[in-house]
């Protein structure tokens, strides 16, 4: 949601209050969408 990015590169999460810089959230959330794929067709 807009609320929860004060500016370009911050995050700050309206709900339970955690923040930190917008890429590292945006990277963490690619890598656990990959580890979810990954774990759902295993080889």
């Amino acid at each position: 949601a807009k609320e929860n990015r004060p500016t370009q590169e911050k995050f700050h999460c309206i709900s339970c209050g955690h923040h930190a810089h917008a890429d590292t959230v945006g990277a963490l959330n690619v890598l656990r969408a990959g580890l979810v794929l990954r774990d759902a067709n295993p080889a």
